[in-house]
């Protein structure tokens, strides 16, 4: 049971001390106040060296772009796309390269729909033209292709916004399908120029919310992509997703894909091809979440530590037990029993795995690891992270610290001292 944390400091401070410090007004809640008092110590990866390898892959590829440097381009993507090169947090090399070479074209779109003012087709249709140029400059080049195909997919998205497709502008609605439609012209002809590619793989399943075509089976698709690359646990995870009725598949499709996916991958992740597969789909879906075989989804659990003990996955783990799926808690009984189970694991990955905090992680988690989420200021999503985190641990180790232990996490495990 989850304590109030104004409760638990009181309680805090009144067993440990008979004349205690008072909590330090300008420190909000209680699990900073221990840790700004030292009895609560973990280690903040305010930056992880991930997301600065990201970064400056991303700015890479815009570089290139911008210095119409296409060849260079695409002889990178297909370098980093052959090698399933990943920054260190599992990021795919070749994705980062095609997001930065299309983010001006991009941004200046989503600006434009954003600023509220008259829409002109200059400032909408100028980049992407622009993007459309270079397949001409390389007509046998299925990388430039893939660039430009992926812009399209991000400007169809732009103009579908957030709003249910229904209830768009006819404008709107025309030209999300026209973007669609034209990343559905260019994707075959990667397909068959680059048939090993999981750059373009993953490109034809981001397609799919989109573009479907009645006779395509997904699960197909997800496969093939997963076959080449199974390293990466994002394509598994959306996998799943996409595998629910409000999708295109069912709750029996969902199970017997998940299955088979621990099967495919048991070499790479043991069971957790299964968790995985599971991972998104019962924290968005209450009935997939009661249906889940929750002792085989704690069996990948602890298959994924085992094989991916890197503080970016144990962070990524322990957030989702902790928050993302505690947030459902109380929508519908059957799927809290398998919640609260699930839940529990938390418990062993901070006491047995965490010995650094990653702050952005713990913010996506509590708003589901939505791709969509626009972050105004990356300072307070990061600091709304820290503060979920630090409650969770908090909370967990709850008895320790209300008895007067200073509790401190170490690269060699938890440690306790004091009474």
């Amino acid at each position: 049971m989850f304590w109030s944390m104004k409760a638990f400091a009181a309680r805090i401070v009144g067993s440990s001390d008979p004349t205690p410090t008072p909590m330090p007004a300008s420190i909000a809640d209680a699990a900073a106040w221990l840790v700004a008092s030292g009895q609560l110590n973990i280690p903040i990866a305010e930056t992880s060296e991930g997301d600065v390898v990201g970064h400056q892959v991303i700015e890479r590829g815009r570089y290139l772009a911008r210095q119409d440097m296409w060849a260079e381009l695409s002889q990178e993507m297909r370098a980093a796309d052959a090698q399933r090169k990943t920054t260190p947090c599992g990021q795919p090399v070749t994705d980062l390269l095609a997001f930065g070479a299309r983010a001006d074209v991009v941004l200046a779109v989503e600006h434009a729909l954003s600023d509220g003012k008259a829409l002109s087709d200059y400032d909408l249709l100028c980049g992407i033209s622009e993007l459309e140029g270079e397949i001409q400059n390389y007509p046998d080049d299925p990388i430039i292709a893939l660039v430009v195909a992926l812009a399209h997919i991000d400007l169809a998205w732009a103009w579908r916004g957030t709003a249910h497709p229904e209830a768009l502008p006819p404008l709107h609605q025309s030209r999300c399908a026209a973007h669609f439609d034209r990343a559905a012209d260019l994707l075959p002809g990667c397909r068959a120029s680059m048939p090993d590619s999981p750059a373009i793989a993953a490109a034809d399943c981001a397609l799919l919310a989109g573009h479907i075509d009645p006779r395509t089976r997904v699960a197909d698709k997800y496969e093939a992509l997963i076959t080449l690359d199974p390293q990466n646990h994002r394509h598994m995870r959306a996998m799943g997703s996409h595998l629910l009725p409000r999708w295109f598949g069912s709750y029996e499709q969902l199970e017997v894909q998940a299955l088979r996916n621990a099967a495919r991958t048991q070499k790479t992740w043991g069971a957790g091809g299964y968790t995985w597969a599971q991972f998104d789909a019962i924290a968005l879906d209450d009935e997939a979440c009661a249906r889940v075989d929750v002792e085989y989804f704690l069996e990948g659990l602890r298959d994924i530590v085992a094989r991916r003990p890197d503080q970016q996955t144990i962070n990524l783990l322990t957030a989702y037990c902790a928050i993302t799926l505690q947030n459902g808690m109380g929508r519908s009984p059957k799927a809290d029993i398998a919640r609260k189970q699930i839940c529990e694991a938390a418990n062993w990955l901070i006491r047995d795995h965490l010995t650094e905090l990653h702050p952005m992680i713990w913010a996506h988690a509590a708003n589901g690891f939505n791709n969509s989420l626009r972050v105004n200021s990356a300072e307070r999503f990061a600091a709304s992270g820290r503060r979920d985190a630090l409650k969770a641990i908090a909370n967990l180790l709850r008895d320790e610290l209300r008895s007067g232990q200073r509790v401190t996490f170490t690269p060699s495990g938890l440690q306790f001292s004091g009474n």
